[in-house]
């Protein structure tokens, strides 16, 4: 019998991948949300999978999302990056990128454990796609919160994204064999 899986999910061998082994999985580790970050920024007005098949050209691009090599990149990278056919290029966000990175550099207690101090606690999975939200008060939170502390690029939309595909909330839907409350 065939998995069910979120109707978002079935399109490609790629959102099967990213669904089944990555999206909704929970993710630590200042770094490794860094990259999320960026890659949620990047996606914005565009399709997802165009970000997923373009992830290994935007690791090799951004020193692997070192959020201390991403922070020393000058006017020269930027250049650069603007020039890589591999990745997206967009001149804000390739500079929201670098501007994001030297925020996180003042964090504290760290990327990770600010995004994480966000989560809200579990709750029943959506019923269908259409109950998924776009954005939440919590997401518009921590959004404003990321602004505040200088990041750019990252809208209650994109927070929302964030926490979906980085396990802060379970979105999968209910049918779903990922989905916490899973039929």
């Amino acid at each position: 019998m065939e998995l069910q899986r979120c109707g978002w999910a079935t399109s490609t061998p790629d959102y099967v991948a990213y669904h089944d082994e990555e999206w909704g999985v929970p993710l630590r580790g200042d770094d490794a949300l860094f990259e999320r970050l960026c890659l949620e920024a990047f996606q914005s007005g565009l399709s997802w999978i165009t970000i997923l098949r373009k992830r290994p050209a935007f690791r090799a691009a951004f020193a692997g999302f070192s959020i201390d090599a991403v922070a020393e990149f000058g006017d020269a990278d930027v250049e650069r990056l603007m020039a890589d056919a591999g990745i997206v290029r967009n001149r804000a966000k390739i500079e929201a990128a670098l501007r994001n990175a030297r925020a996180a550099q003042q964090l504290p207690q760290g990327l990770s454990e600010l995004l994480w101090s966000y989560a809200p606690p579990p709750r029943p999975n959506p019923a269908t796609l259409a109950d998924v939200p776009a954005s939440t008060p919590v997401s518009t939170a921590l959004a404003k919160d990321l602004k505040k502390r200088g990041f750019a690029f990252v809208g209650p939309t994109t927070a929302y994204a964030l926490m979906q595909a980085t396990g802060m909330v379970d979105d999968h839907v209910a049918t779903c064999f990922r989905a916490a409350s899973g039929s």
